[in-house]
């Protein structure tokens, strides 16, 4: 692997300095021998914190298209993803040198005939959650994911899947086990059960109140809005003429889901970027969930601190730092001016290598 000379602005600091890139690691101090870069901005590996390279629209994929998919991620810029679910064993895609590091979660656990078929893993009696945590805790990568609401078709609503207490004891097990807890919820009723168990994140939110929000601000409990999955609730709501209260739900939900962030970030909840890409949503999207934040009230760092520097830190992984993993993009204009920038870098650069370069 050759050595690289790099000198640009690096993010978040902005300050102008040289680096050197040798055996996959940064180095401050210079390296014999390399070969010139160039400059420009250097930001972080850009992160997906809520990503299914595993999932298509017809559900599960094959090993070679979540490779491809994760590959489409990377050429976008991420470089680190939060699987937040996936249901076939990925763990393949971690040993390869090009593909983006991935933090998997393990499955979905829900209940009978209570999420996507096919995807998660059922759990029946719902006191059995506990026992299912423990095993995907330690199959995972120190995440366990939940569906916290779903349809109840005999309400023709969203509904809850699990009792409170069923919920603190399975969160302290994973917990105990050294992994965090996050999951999938839209409605109202299942969100204060959550937070009171203990739970970690919530991903998409979109149920969320000023009162739940400022408890989770209180109590450093994440979000993960997914905006750009969010804008598909209409079209779930036009094809749910069976059960119109759901479907007039959805409808309220997705209209309220920008003063929900806003909300969020005045209470000092921690939101990241998150695209739930798989099913619905396209691969290497990333850059349109950072504009989305952005539109709702992120000002353009923030927005780019959330999935980038900020990201990384909340899920163990450094950034730009002297000995730190050299995942990082290198961008002729500053992001922090114009998020555009994100979509056109000069170079991509992964595990010290170049994995993408623009012609």
């Amino acid at each position: 692997m050759p050595v690289l000379h790099l000198r640009g602005v690096v993010l978040p600091d902005g300050a102008e300095r040289d680096l050197w890139i040798s055996d996959g690691r940064i180095s401050f101090e210079p390296v014999d021998g390399a070969r010139e870069l160039g400059g420009g901005f250097l930001v972080p590996g850009l992160v997906d914190a809520h990503c299914h390279p595993g999932i298509g629209v017809g559900g599960p994929t094959t090993l070679d298209e979540a490779a491809e998919q994760a590959l489409t991620d990377r050429d976008a810029g991420t470089l680190l993803i939060r699987d937040c679910g996936v249901p076939i064993d990925i763990r393949p895609l971690q040993r390869r040198v090009d593909m983006p590091r991935i933090i998997r979660a393990g499955q979905h656990l829900a209940r009978p005939k209570r999420y996507i078929p096919g995807l998660g893993i059922d759990v029946d009696p719902p006191e059995d959650l506990p026992r299912a945590v423990a095993e995907q805790a330690a199959a995972g990568d120190g995440w366990v994911k939940l569906v916290g609401d779903w349809i109840d078709r005999s309400v023709g609503d969203l509904a809850p899947l699990w009792p409170d207490d069923v919920l603190a004891e399975a969160i302290e097990v994973a917990h105990a086990a050294g992994a965090r807890v996050t999951a999938h919820v839209f409605g109202e009723a299942a969100m204060a059960g959550l937070i009171e168990a203990g739970i970690d994140c919530i991903e998409h939110g979109t149920g969320l109140d000023a009162d739940l929000l400022g408890e989770m601000g209180r109590r450093g409990t994440a979000l993960v809005p997914t905006l750009i999955n969010i804008e598909n609730f209409p079209s779930i709501a036009d094809q749910a003429a069976k059960y119109p209260g759901y479907a007039e739900h959805m409808r309220a939900l997705h209209a309220g889901v920008a003063d929900m962030v806003e909300t969020a970030l005045a209470a000092g909840v921690a939101v990241y970027a998150g695209t739930d890409a798989g099913g619905m949503v396209q691969h290497g999207r990333l850059v349109d969930e950072i504009d989305a934040l952005h539109r709702v009230g992120m000002s353009r760092e923030q927005a780019l601190a959330s999935a980038s520097w900020a990201a990384r830190e909340w899920l163990g992984h450094e950034g730009i730092a002297d000995g730190a993993p050299a995942d990082l993009l290198v961008l002729d204009e500053d992001p922090r001016e114009d998020l555009a920038a994100l979509r056109d870098p000069r170079h991509i650069v992964l595990r010290g290598a170049v994995v993408t370069t623009r012609e």
